[in-house]
């Protein structure tokens, strides 16, 4: 790939986030094995590569794309992301192109399953943010199509485990997703209206869309803990604490507290991850 293009990869890159396909692909891969040898391989191996940065590079280049529009109201392309500029444009298009094909590629290594289950990621990440479907700008399909952040765990998991995960497991994701991309959407609630978006936290403003944060993350609280694998589910319980606390404090800043979540994310997705590791070696 030509210097420029790798550059511009990077910068479209969301770094912070590459543990939200890569990390979701490797917990739902180790939740799905029954032996720590199944990390060599090569499939495993395969998709690992994918999740972490060419997936993350296709779903926000689509993104910064269709959003060139939008995102000249949003500061936060100056400071926490790139803004394409006009003469990005022929060059990312070549790169969503290269990406998109080397997507298409991996389904010849998957079963009708897992092909699927590949072929719905890359629907909903291409169709969140493109015209006619645009799902980020649809109440209610804003944040459910964001299930294309749990496809890589159950793909990861079908491929570990040549069975789909349990449904509960499939619903906890949900839950997590949807709450997390609503919390997301409310510091940009004044940008995204004067760019005529309607999005769920656009409609519910600021209270209700915490409300139902809330709602969410305590259901996946509840489902966590409810499994009753370990004391250490209750770190759960971090997840709701956090709009609760906003909802009792409004003069805390969501935005700040926001670029929080992906250490949290992270660091409780990195203990999910080792505790099904342990659970596959010998003693």
């Amino acid at each position: 790939m030509p210097p420029r293009l790798l550059t511009l990869a990077w910068r479209v890159s969301r770094f912070r986030f590459w543990i939200y396909t890569g990390g979701t692909y490797v917990v739902g891969y180790a939740l799905g094995m029954d032996a720590w040898t199944a990390f060599f391989d090569p499939g495993y191996i395969l998709f690992l590569c994918y999740f972490f940065f060419p997936a993350n590079i296709f779903i926000y280049g689509v993104n910064d794309w269709w959003d060139q529009d939008t995102d000249r109201f949003n500061p936060k392309k100056d400071v926490k992301e790139y803004r394409v500029r006009e003469a990005d444009g022929r060059a990312l298009l070549l790169l969503l192109a290269l990406l998109g094909a080397a997507s298409l590629a991996l389904l010849f290594w998957l079963d009708a399953v897992g092909k699927a289950l590949l072929l719905s990621f890359l629907f909903l990440s291409y169709f969140y943010s493109a015209p006619p479907l645009r799902f980020k700008e649809v109440p209610v399909l804003d944040f459910s199509s964001n299930m294309l952040y749990v496809v890589p765990g159950i793909l990861g998991y079908y491929i570990a485990s040549g069975a789909l995960p349990p449904v509960a497991l499939v619903v906890a994701g949900y839950l997590h997703i949807a709450a997390m991309h609503l919390f997301s959407a409310i510091p940009d609630i004044g940008w995204d209206a004067a760019a005529g978006m309607t999005t769920t936290a656009v409609v519910l403003g600021r209270r209700r869309s915490l409300l139902l944060c809330l709602a969410f993350w305590s259901g996946l609280a509840a489902l966590v803990i409810s499994a009753g694998l370990t004391p250490l589910s209750l770190l759960v319980l971090v997840y709701p604490a956090v709009p609760l606390v906003l909802l009792l404090r409004e003069g805390i800043s969501i935005d700040r507290v926001y670029w929080y979540l992906p250490f949290i994310n992270t660091s409780l997705g990195g203990l999910v991850f080792l505790l099904a590791t342990l659970r596959t070696v010998a003693w």
